[in-house]
């Protein structure tokens, strides 16, 4: 059953990235300045600046960021083609990228980062299950202090996106998602709303919830 719905995701985003140019998707930034400006704050460009992007697809992000000296940084996202993407898009700066192609419920990580950014996978997850097991992955990829971005849609947001259902959160009610399924593994450090404009216009409220990552 898992290993069923875990296949129909990656058709489905297969589906979606194949079907539209990349700046014709709905959650395309040419500068992604939110996460930017939060990645700085909380971990500053240099040494040991380890980054992962959870559902990273063909963000620019990752430009972004081998242009600030961060490092060393993964991208992880469960449609392939979407990464396959963003490496043609880098030429020879992608090989100073993992490449990680992946359902988040589903994978193990072999290391831990120092941050870990989501714009838009957790509220996909509409499974308790599914919830469970990506919590599970960020409490392992994490290093203690690490920091966790995570951005959803707010709970005044849409409820579907990309032909999928989705889970609206509060910064609080996020938090205590995490909380119950990993207690005491992460404290809230700071949430915020923000308006991202879509290619055609349109505005969706979303929500960031900043975790620490407690030293246990």
């Amino acid at each position: 059953m898992v290993e069923r719905q875990q296949a129909a995701r990656v058709r489905h985003w297969r589906d979606v990235y194949s079907a539209r140019e990349e700046g014709a998707l709905s959650w395309f930034e040419a500068r992604p300045q939110v996460s930017l400006d939060l990645i700085e704050h909380y971990l500053p460009p240099g040494e040991g600046a380890a980054v992962i992007d959870v559902g990273g697809g063909t963000s620019r992000l990752v430009d972004a960021l081998l242009e600030r000296g961060y490092g060393p940084i993964a991208v992880l996202d469960i449609a392939g083609a979407a990464l396959a993407a963003a490496q043609r898009r880098l030429g020879p700066d992608a090989d100073a990228v993992t490449w990680i192609a992946a359902d988040i419920t589903g994978w193990q990580p072999s290391r831990q980062w120092a941050l870990w950014h989501d714009r838009a996978v957790f509220h996909f997850l509409t499974e308790e299950r599914e919830r469970a097991a990506y919590v599970a992955a960020m409490v392992a990829a994490i290093r203690p202090g690490g920091r966790a971005i995570v951005a959803t849609f707010a709970e005044d947001g849409p409820e579907t996106c990309s032909g999928l259902p989705v889970c609206r959160y509060t910064p609080a009610s996020l938090f205590a998602k995490v909380d119950r399924t990993a207690p005491g593994a992460f404290r809230l450090i700071e949430g915020r709303r923000h308006v991202h404009v879509t290619p055609k216009g349109n505005r969706q409220n979303f929500q960031i919830t900043v975790l620490q990552r407690e030293r246990q």
